[in-house]
């Protein structure tokens, strides 16, 4: 037990040197991408005034809200980073989500506030002039955000940062812009025809998709979406690693930030365990998930399964029979015979593409009451997690 203790301390504290880590590397992401686009942005500015080119200086004022977004993301790193207390019990890891909102509603602002401005230009033209040096700058603007766009959002889905990938989808979008704007400076040199304005239209109009995007997708994260498919199945094998667990269902994860679930989940076991050894199993459970995947189940639910008696094993093979025989159906877990009462226990999982869920749960039900009609079936209609 001492040692089981001590490997449990060992391992709690490489997760928080893990979290302190993926901090350092945030901020340090974050100040390269500050020092690179602050650089950019006053290189482009002078060469968009020197040229009288909209589309340039559009592109440095996005360089500028670009090292505003990566204030934000270390801010809200910082933030983050503090330790619980008893306002915030389980920290304050969701100011993640709400720094890549502020970054998403600053990319948003650069792209109405540019396409305003070249609306304006198009209603009063300015004839541009581009010298070489000022398209040696903006080609290797080009390079510089492209490398940069790269390394700040592999950093970004690293260490699973929804502020550093929104910066670095950003900064491969700049890589884009500034390309345009090379492409641009080559119809001006050789037809003569200025596409300034126009092509400060459409880069608006991606930047303000762009920010769209990166707002939907935080708020996606704010509402609660589908635990990521593969980390389910990992943490569903770690408990069904039990010889005692024939299944695992309804897990449930609730994110206080990147990397940071608290959560429940129901397991099947044999009725022939005691409650001595239910509790003991819980507590394994509960520690095997958080040592493996830094998961903490503040729950772990219980379903019976009958190993006593032959005629209920051959009940519930018709009655799953029944019920699959349904479209919609994606799944079904937890069945109990009750002898002394008659009574079948059994939850559902209905897909959400039905129509109308409850009209199929009470069709099922119906379906049920024929087939067994001296049986009382207690169903549940289960969420698809």
């Amino acid at each position: 037990m001492a040692k089981e203790k001590k490997n449990a301390g060992a391992e709690n504290e490489t997760l928080g040197e893990a979290a302190a880590s993926r901090g350092k590397i945030i901020v340090r992401t974050s100040v390269i991408g500050i020092v690179a686009n602050l650089f950019l942005a006053g290189f482009k500015a002078a060469v968009g005034l020197l040229s009288h080119s909209i589309a340039v200086i559009l592109d440095a004022v996005n360089n500028l809200s670009d090292a505003l977004s990566s204030v934000v993301t270390i801010f809200g790193a910082w933030l983050a980073g503090k330790k619980p207390d008893k306002k915030h019990p389980l920290g304050h890891g969701r100011m993640e989500y709400l720094s890549a909102m502020v970054v998403a509603a600053l990319v948003l602002y650069a792209g109405i506030t540019s396409l305003i401005e070249s609306i304006k230009k198009i209603i009063e033209p300015e004839a541009v002039d581009y010298a070489p040096v000022s398209l040696i700058i903006i080609a290797a603007a080009v390079v510089v955000k492209l490398l940069l766009g790269l390394y700040v959002k592999k950093t970004g889905k690293t260490v699973k940062s929804a502020a550093l990938e929104n910066s670095g989808a950003d900064a491969l979008f700049d890589a884009v812009i500034s390309l345009s704007v090379l492409v641009a400076a080559g119809v001006w040199l050789i037809w003569g025809v200025s596409l300034e304005a126009y092509l400060g239209v459409v880069i608006a109009v991606l930047i303000i998709k762009s920010g769209i995007e990166m707002m939907l997708d935080t708020v996606d994260e704010i509402l609660g979406k589908r635990l990521d498919p593969e980390t389910a199945a990992a943490i569903k094998k770690t408990i069904c690693d039990r010889p005692e667990v024939s299944g695992a269902y309804d897990l449930i994860l609730h994110a206080y930030g990147p990397d940071n679930y608290i959560g429940s989940v129901h397991v099947e076991v044999p009725d022939t365990l005691t409650a001595d050894e239910i509790d003991l199993l819980e507590r394994d459970i509960a520690r095997d998930v958080y040592l493996k995947h830094g998961v903490a189940l503040t729950g772990v639910g219980i379903y019976s399964v009958n190993t006593k008696e032959d005629e209920v094993r051959a009940l519930r093979d018709k009655v799953f029979s029944t019920v699959t025989a349904r479209e919609g159906i994606l799944q079904i877990h937890g069945f109990y015979y009750n002898k002394e009462q008659n009574s079948v226990s059994l939850d559902v999982i209905f897909d959400f593409a039905l129509p109308d869920r409850q009209a199929a749960f009470e069709a099922l039900k119906a379906d049920l009451k024929e087939a067994f009609p001296d049986v009382d079936f207690r169903l549940t209609m289960d969420v698809d997690l």
